[in-house]
């Protein structure tokens, strides 16, 4: 089944950039709506931005608008998520999901991807 694996987390400053990556083990990725997730201390895990399947259609949760970016490149089967002007409130463990679904649409909800990663974390910290 497929396999992710997340890399790029890590410690920066408030007002910083980093570049999560997940590479995934699928040949053909485009079959699959993608997304990343995260998770807080103490917080329950929630949608950060997603890219259907056909399309390319994206979302993001409001907090995130403007800063980060989804971005996927099947031919090298790696999925991105670009963030820039990070704040404190960023600091979570990053996940990368999928699902298997041929879709013009996503949505940003845990329950609905089937496939993830272990997860990376990115501290924002001062």
């Amino acid at each position: 089944q497929l396999q992710l694996v997340e890399s790029g987390g890590g410690l920066v400053q408030p007002g910083g950039s980093l570049r999560l990556s997940c590479a995934a083990s699928e040949f053909t990725l485009d079959y699959y709506t993608i997304g990343w997730f995260r998770q807080a201390p103490g917080k329950e895990r929630e949608g950060v931005s997603c890219m259907s399947s056909i399309g390319g259609t994206t979302n993001y949760t409001d907090s995130v608008k403007g800063r980060f970016t989804i971005s996927r490149d099947s031919a090298k089967k790696m999925v991105y998520l670009q963030m820039n002007n990070l704040k404190p409130e960023d600091t979570a463990v990053y996940y990368c999901a999928a699902d298997f679904r041929l879709s013009r649409v996503c949505v940003l909800e845990p329950d609905g991807m089937d496939y993830w990663g272990k997860g990376t974390l990115v501290t924002v910290s001062s």
